[in-house]
């Protein structure tokens, strides 16, 4: 009798067997002290305008595999809340061990307790971290000073109901980066293009010293949209590493990006 193993296993154990060299790499790509901005020391990061994938899969092995088929055209990679919450913080040091000169966002949406989860995202080798809009008021100032600690940075998602209020706070905390989401309401109903207001909030926030991320079942045909919106950071997942060519269309995403203008 032949017996078929099925792929995801396959898939599994060579994630396994890359996860162990990658674990070889030294420490010192995670304690490197950081002499000037994340985008300076972290050498496959691109100047300009950026592309960030969401790996928002179940396990580190699938997340290694997707990230092994997209990330030389990624500038950041994102631990998507559920790998955090699946795998805790072993899928940040296993990503970063993989991948020592890529921005690491680990999106663990911080809404309380902001010092003790943003320094179990950053002791594990994270440059970012990601608190919701509708955190505790503490929490914010808190994820800050951890971050400043460990030469790391802070990304705000503005999910529905935030206020401008709220971006001058974070703005006064020193807080540069703020992620819009496309409406979810619209998503839900199929309505996949950005409003008015949407735009709009993307030049305030830009004029406020903010750098915009968008994200929202991101596509490549999209991109060209926001040729006059400063956005500095585009995201993308399983447009990317689940589609039938993951290599080709996140080469695909960034030749978009980079042929939008240069950034004022």
């Amino acid at each position: 009798m032949t017996i078929v193993r099925p792929l995801l296993t396959l898939g599994r154990r060579q994630a396994r067997t890359d996860t162990k060299e990658c674990a070889t790499v030294t420490e010192t790509h995670t304690r490197a002290a950081r002499l000037g901005s994340l985008e300076e020391q972290r050498t496959a990061v691109r100047p300009g305008r950026k592309v960030q994938v969401a790996l928002d899969t179940k396990n580190i092995f699938d997340a290694l595999a997707a990230a092994r088929q997209v990330g030389q055209h990624i500038d950041i990679i994102e631990i998507g809340t559920v790998l955090c919450l699946a795998e805790g913080m072993r899928a940040v040091r296993e990503m970063r061990a993989c991948y020592p000169d890529h921005l690491l966002l680990a999106d663990i949406r911080v809404a309380e307790a902001g010092s003790i989860l943003s320094r179990l995202a950053f002791e594990a080798g994270a440059d970012l971290v990601s608190v919701v809009s509708g955190a505790a008021p503490e929490s914010f100032a808190a994820v800050v000073d951890v971050a400043a600690e460990f030469g790391g940075d802070v990304q705000v998602e503005l999910s529905d109901g935030w206020t401008w209020a709220l971006v001058e706070k974070c703005r006064d905390l020193g807080i540069r980066h703020f992620i819009l989401h496309r409406s979810r309401d619209a998503e839900a109903r199929g309505e996949l293009s950005w409003s008015a207001d949407d735009l709009a909030s993307i030049s305030r926030i830009h004029e406020l010293g903010g750098r915009v991320s968008v994200t929202g079942g991101m596509s490549v045909s999209e991109v060209p949209h926001f040729a006059a919106y400063p956005v500095e950071i585009f995201i993308a997942g399983r447009a990317l590493y689940d589609s039938a060519d993951p290599a080709a269309s996140a080469w695909d995403f960034r030749a978009a990006v980079a042929n939008l203008p240069s950034l004022k």
